[in-house]
């Protein structure tokens, strides 16, 4: 079951939800149904840095800890 992540068109609101068997996402703020999903950044953990492989084109707050 996947987490995707929304902004309601709406009312503006940003939110994360685990989103089971395609069922119909609503906006938990306002009740809308005009989200947008969003491109979320995803993250691996692994047992020492040599198993992290990190490509960017521009600097993230969640990147930057890997340089």
């Amino acid at each position: 079951m996947p987490i995707y992540e929304y902004r309601c068109e709406d009312c503006g609101y940003q939110f994360e939800t685990l989103v089971k068997n395609n069922e119909e996402v609503t906006c938990p703020k306002c009740k809308g149904k005009n989200l947008t999903r969003l491109l979320s950044a995803c993250s691996f953990t692994g047992s020492s840095k040599s198993n992290v492989s990190v490509s960017s084109g521009g600097n993230c707050s969640t990147c930057s800890s890997f340089s």
